[in-house]
């Protein structure tokens, strides 16, 4: 008999929310960088996703998704909510503010809605992949879908690359 997977709260949110989605395991014993998630799934960069948390001068808390590998820039961030500033939170606090763990965090059912903003970037693919809402799971699904489960919105988020 097949051992039941456990689901994470995200998959139980967009199964609840009837959004198709498909999950991408991956070996996974502490911390992985997107890049190298990536990489082990066999998927570019640009369409895996990262969930990052911030917490404004207001001292709200927000979510920024962008593509893994892409910096967070905190002046258009900070714009695109509407604050002064915002800065990164501490990794000791991800799990109290968001309910998730480092590299299992997810903007789909975190333990209170944050204003939540995606990369622009999200608009022009099929789908994209983001955290499962734990380590070693990630969902794929199309950005609009996403979009819905996680309440968010889009903007510029990032660094102009250089190059």
């Amino acid at each position: 008999m097949a051992k039941k997977e456990p689901k994470t709260n995200a998959m139980r949110i967009l199964e609840r929310e009837k959004i198709p989605f498909e999950i991408h395991r991956y070996e996974c014993k502490e911390f992985t960088d997107g890049t190298a998630i990536a990489d082990m799934l066999g998927q570019p960069h640009e369409k895996v996703f990262k969930t990052l948390v911030t917490e404004g001068k207001s001292k709200d808390y927000f979510v920024f998704v962008i593509p893994i590998d892409q910096e967070l820039d905190l002046k258009k961030a900070a714009r695109s909510v509407g604050e002064k500033s915002v800065q990164m939170i501490h990794v000791k606090d991800i799990n109290s503010v968001t309910g998730y763990i480092r590299g299992g965090c997810t903007a789909i059912g975190m333990k209170k809605q944050y204003q939540t903003v995606v990369h622009e970037s999200v608009r022009n693919l099929e789908t994209l992949i983001v955290s499962g809402g734990k380590r070693g799971i990630q969902a794929e699904l199309k950005p609009e879908d996403y979009l819905r489960a996680c309440r968010g919105t889009t903007a510029d988020l990032v660094k102009k690359q250089k190059g």
